[in-house]
């Protein structure tokens, strides 16, 4: 009796594999889907960056090069004291580089650029066009040297996504003076079939990336090749890179670390700051209204270990792709947290990343909602209105922040700020209320008017919630 209760087991143990079996040998069937395989050996060597952007960026194991480190040994020194620099003059051409992301060909890619909602990740993006630029400086700047990222400028979206397609990346170095800093330009569009060309309305944004070339030993600036420009058309690119070089220069020297708000905006900080006293007045008959929110309250802070899966090709430091895409997500829950409605992405401010993040070190991040339009109040002192009053619509300025704290002996650095505006279906207000929130506040509103301005000049198509817009 025992001994055919066993048997019976064993049938239905072999039957239960004979199916599986079956089911295997369907998905290996043309028609269906490729299969995923389990591998000893990521096929991913950056997390979460695409595969063909990559390039070898860590040609040793983190194990490995913790062992170095903790033997005193500097990593990035060591691999390029053996590299000669070369200083030739480069062309556009020669740092050009293109890389198709098959989104529309392949489901599984989907998981990591595609959100639960079918909208393009833009944080995602926006880590691949880190990584893209770095393949494109070192194409320029040859071996021997360690570039990072210093500062990203304005992204815009020029022609919204309408369905889910094949993503093509490229970009350039469009201006190197022969100093340390140079300006590569990324585009992402959709990808056409091999041989057909690009037409302007596929391009979904363009952006520029600021990277600053250092010696591996010493981390001082470094020269690098000198840019030249063949062709009348890379001669205007060169001069535009070269204008915008001289403004960001300029803007230093009238930013709120440097100088006081101008007489306007001295004029409207006090306006709003006798409002905000109006609200708590008893005797007086105005009351804040519910849509109006002290910008205290939209703060949202997270604090994240940096582990060894983020770091970038020079191995002990975090790649700044996976920052900025840390600071796009936070400042995307907290225009939502702020306006209970679903953001839509309208740019990305020139942002700055002051100091390098270290691999088991404590990123902080914290997002602020600074500025709202229509704003609070005008610089006359009137309240501003709703272009459609039925359909209330508010640009929101999202502005992160960014430390980085040592685990051992608690030191905290700052390392970047970064500066975002979402678009909602919702009427809302913020109010600053400490000076240091109505410095916020005005650098904010200053960042978008020239935003405005800058899209004026450019021709960008104004965006709303119920156009089609696959990305987030």
């Amino acid at each position: 009796m025992i001994c055919s209760k066993i048997a019976i087991r064993q049938l239905i143990v072999l039957a239960s594999r004979l199916e599986v079996l079956e089911r295997c040998a369907l998905l290996r069937k043309p028609h269906s889907y490729p299969r995923r395989c389990f591998h000893v050996t990521s096929s991913r060597l950056t997390d979460g960056v695409f595969r063909g952007l990559t390039d070898d960026r860590l040609p040793m194991s983190w194990i490995e090069a913790w062992r170095l480190q903790q033997e005193g040994k500097n990593i990035a020194s060591d691999e390029a004291r053996s590299q000669e620099r070369d200083l030739t003059p480069k062309k556009m051409s020669d740092s050009y580089h293109r890389v198709v992301l098959p989104l529309g060909r392949d489901p599984w890619l989907s998981d990591t650029y595609i959100n639960s909602s079918g909208q393009i990740r833009l944080g995602t993006i926006f880590m691949d066009l880190d990584a893209l630029s770095g393949i494109i400086v070192y194409k320029h700047t040859g071996p021997g040297v360690t570039v990072v990222t210093a500062a990203l400028d304005r992204i815009t979206i020029a022609h919204p996504l309408t369905e889910i397609c094949d993503l093509e990346y490229s970009g350039q170095v469009t201006y190197a003076s022969g100093r340390s800093s140079v300006e590569i330009t990324c585009k992402v569009a959709r990808a056409r079939d091999e041989g057909e060309p690009s037409k302007p309305e596929d391009v979904l944004l363009t952006c520029t990336f600021t990277m600053v070339a250092l010696d591996p030993t010493t981390k001082k600036p470094v020269n690098i090749p000198r840019l030249l420009a063949s062709t009348p058309s890379e001669e205007v690119i060169f001069k535009a890179g070269e204008a915008k070089a001289l403004a960001k220069k300029k803007n230093l020297k009238t930013s709120l670390l440097e100088t006081e708000p101008n007489d306007p905006e001295s004029a409207l900080i006090h306006k709003i700051w006798l409002r905000q006293l109006a609200y708590h007045d008893p005797n007086n008959s105005i009351r804040q209204p519910p849509n109006v929110i002290s910008m205290s309250k939209t703060q949202l802070s997270t604090a994240s270990i940096m582990q060894p899966q983020y770091r970038n090709r020079h191995q002990t430091m975090i790649f700044g792709g996976f920052h900025l895409k840390q600071t796009f997500e936070l400042a995307f829950c907290c225009a939502a947290s702020f306006a209970h409605a679903r953001p839509t992405f309208i740019s990305a401010d020139p942002c700055t990343f002051r100091n390098p993040v270290p691999v088991g070190s404590v990123l902080y991040l914290t997002a602020t909602v600074v500025y709202t339009d229509p704003s609070l109040l005008e610089e006359d002192g009137s309240e501003p209105q709703q272009r459609d009053p039925k359909n209330p619509m508010t640009r929101l300025h999202v502005r992160v922040d960014s430390k980085v704290r040592d685990v051992e002996h608690g030191n905290a650095k700052p390392t970047g700020q970064f500066n975002y505006t979402f678009l909602v279906p919702k009427d809302v207000k913020v109010l600053p209320h400490t000076y240091q929130e109505y410095m916020m506040y005005i650098d904010a509103r200053r960042r978008v008017q020239l935003g405005d301005v800058e899209d004026r000049r450019e021709h960008v198509t104004e965006l709303s919630t119920e156009n089609v817009n696959l990305t987030e």
